[in-house]
């Protein structure tokens, strides 16, 4: 930055304006909020068609107070300006589907594949709104389902040698001997 005496007031400035008037700011002289087309309907649902790709992702997530929303997103963007394809208020089926269709029929058609949880709501939504659309479940989804039958299972036997080795102890204190627990090979008790 040069030395320009104009260009020091005005990071002085910046550095001195708190983060609700820098926002104020922002939205009301800065941005087109005020002339922002989906200003009206923004805080049920937003859609920007020009982001669609042949490969979606579509899940729910909660940005405030446990509300949930419908996040649609396109692969092809890696995370980066147009990913967002739409966000939706809530996770009802008809809801995401009445914001999906408002992208023409000829742009849905060209979709290949939607990545999704294992939410019926969900399968529902791409079955009517991307008709030629493979519907694949991520990854993350499987294996946090096979993680939680493991988890189960686990807990499920480790309940059965809990309550084999109370009654193990409960018989030697019948008998007036010690408990001793069998060890493994490795060392370590059931």
């Amino acid at each position: 930055m040069d030395n320009h005496p104009v260009s020091a007031q005005l990071v002085g400035l910046f550095f001195q304006m708190d983060g609700k008037q820098l926002q104020d700011q922002y939205k009301n002289h800065l941005s087109d909020f005020h002339d922002w087309d989906q200003k009206s309907h923004a805080e049920n649902w937003t859609l920007f068609p020009e982001n669609i790709s042949e490969h979606l992702s579509i899940d729910e997530t909660s940005f405030s107070n446990g509300e949930l929303y419908t996040i649609v997103s396109s692969k092809s963007a890696k995370g980066r300006k147009g990913t967002i394809l739409a966000t939706i208020k809530g996770t009802k089926a008809e809801d995401i589907m009445a914001v999906l269709e408002r992208i023409p029929l000829r742009s849905r058609n060209k979709v290949k594949e939607v990545t999704m949880d294992m939410a019926p709501n969900m399968a529902k939504a791409i079955r009517r709104c991307f008709r030629n659309a493979r519907r694949v479940v991520d990854r993350f989804h499987v294996q946090k389902l096979a993680y939680d039958a493991v988890q189960e299972l686990r807990i499920k036997y480790r309940w059965e040698v809990l309550d084999a080795e109370s009654k193990k102890i409960i018989e030697s204190r019948k008998r007036g001997i010690p408990y001793e627990a069998e060890l493994l090979p490795n060392g370590d008790t059931l």
